[in-house]
Formats: structure tokens, C-alpha cells, sequence
């Protein structure tokens, strides 16, 4: 299945899927903050001949204070996990959840960030017409190189703390604002950051907004490119949709702050702002 398409845009529907059947690898990256279980949710009904791949086993390296809750793991980790997914680095992935792409984006941003072809399907398992399945597909293992992480694509947490960048939450906005906080040791955010939830970025369906309506989005907050931007969130996860949605809409690409919010929050020395 090598059919990479160096050219493709970060969000793909349906349609675009049943119109290059065989040219793709689909995978469910379903993943849940309560720690219900994403393989079990795969299990009980996914996207014919998706492949699973799971977030904490391959997606993310140990949890520190230091690093925070979701850091990127060690590249050959990754390619590790892309190998027993059958996944090659000439392949073109499409990834899914049930949360509008907002799980899904953290893999899809890490193959585009490495060089690959990947992109979220939009509606995500829901816009599927047909009926899931429960069988998991034969896999042959995959040949996926590892990469190191761009560091053109990524910010620390001094950077993330500088006003020389543009500085974007992806949390909602309850927990950018302060009011309370489910997983993290304070509430609150980055001073200076401004907020545009990502789930904001999709309608009741989890499907992505209209262009016009996620430009003016991002333009309420003060971000019309995504130069000199750092997107961050909890734990560099939702984050990754922001990133996706400004690159989708021709903003080019910024960087991401993958400790986010789990990293900052426990770095006592820094001060913190609430609404």
C-alpha cells in the first residue's frame, strides 16, 4: 500500500475515503482521558480493516512532572508501534476517533511532522455509512523508520512562557479560564496564552466547521497565521488539532508544546493566569 501523497490535507471526509479504497491504511486511535479503554471501545465495533493503535503504548512516552502527562515517545517507539500496525513509511494513514478528530490528531500531526501522509477523517468513525466491525484485520508487519522529532515544529516551556510568540490553549474553556481543573495540579494557563478550544472547531456532528467560520475562529483570538504560534493543551494531544485546523485552512504550520498544561502546572516557579 504505497501510495503516499505528500499533497494531502489534513482532513479528508467519507467520500474521499471511498474514493482511494486501497490506498490507504485506516487506524482507530479512540482514547479516553478517564482512562476507559480505547482498545475495548475498537472491540466492540470499529471502521472495517481499521488497524488499532494505542495511545499510551505507542503514541506517548512515560509521564514525569517534568515531561508531563502525554510527552512524544522515543522515535523508535513510535516506529515501533507503526511496524506491528502494519503501517509503512510509504503509506498514507488515515486516522479516526469518536471526539471530531481531537484524539486522532496527535498521530496524524506526528506522520506529517516526520515527513509522512496522514490526515484526519473528518466526523470521524460516525461518518462511516456502513456497519463496523468487530473482526480485527490481518496485519503484516510493517517497515517504518524511525525519525527524530523536528525540532522546528516544537517549543519548550520557556518558549511557551516567552511573549515573543503567540500562545494558543486548546483546553475548554472552563479549565483555560481557571474554574476548575480535572487533571492537573493548578488550575488556570499559560499568561498571555489565548484560548480556542478545539472541540470549538467542530459543529454538533464532530464534523469540522465551515472554513470561514474556523478562520474567524482563530482570528477572534487574535491568530490569522500560524507563524510564531505555539499550540499547547493538557498534555500536547488536542493541541495537535489546532495545529491541523490552521494548516488545513493555508496558515502554515506551527509549533507544538507537547508537556502543555500537565508540564507547566507543576512547574511552581511560573506564575499562572485565570479569567
Amino acid at each position: 500500500m504505497s501510495n503516499s501523497d505528500s499533497n494531502l490535507q489534513p482532513f479528508v471526509d467519507w467520500n474521499w475515503c471511498a474514493g482511494n479504497a486501497g490506498r490507504f491504511v485506516l487506524v482507530d486511535t479512540r482514547w479516553y482521558l478517564d482512562g476507559s479503554s480505547g482498545k475495548d471501545a475498537y472491540d466492540a465495533g470499529h471502521i472495517p480493516d481499521a488497524v488499532f493503535v494505542d495511545m499510551d503504548q505507542w503514541l506517548s512516552g512515560p509521564a514525569s512532572q517534568e515531561a508531563g502527562r502525554n510527552p512524544l515517545p522515543d522515535p523508535e517507539v513510535f516506529a515501533q508501534g507503526m511496524r506491528e500496525a502494519g503501517i509503512n513509511d510509504s503509506d498514507t494513514v488515515i486516522a479516526y476517533d469518536d471526539a471530531g478528530g481531537v484524539i486522532a490528531a496527535r498521530l496524524v500531526w506526528m506522520l506529517r511532522s516526520t515527513g509522512r501522509s496522514a490526515a484526519i477523517l473528518n466526523g470521524g468513525i460516525a461518518s462511516y455509512p456502513g456497519q463496523l466491525a468487530k473482526d480485527a484485520p490481518q496485519i503484516r508487519e510493517g517497515e517504518f523508520s524511525a525519525h527524530a522529532w523536528p525540532k522546528s515544529l516544537l517549543a519548550d516551556i520557556s518558549e511557551a512562557s516567552s511573549d515573543q510568540y503567540k500562545v494558543v490553549d486548546a483546553r475548554n474553556r472552563d479549565r483555560f479560564d481557571g474554574c476548575q481543573d480535572p487533571v492537573d495540579p493548578r488550575p488556570g494557563h499559560i499568561p498571555g496564552a489565548v484560548n480556542v478550544p478545539c472541540r470549538e472547531n467542530l459543529d454538533s456532528s464532530g464534523r469540522l466547521l465551515p472554513e470561514d467560520q474556523l478562520r474567524a475562529n482563530f482570528e477572534r483570538a487574535g491568530i490569522v497565521s500560524a507563524q510564531d504560534t505555539i499550540a499547547y493543551c493538557g498534555s500536547g494531544v488536542t493541541a495537535c488539532h489546532n495545529l491541523l485546523v490552521l494548516e488545513q485552512l493555508g496558515a502554515g504550520r506551527g509549533r507544538l508544546f507537547v508537556g502543555g498544561w500537565s508540564q507547566y502546572g507543576h512547574a511552581t516557579d511560573r506564575p499562572v493566569e485565570t479569567a
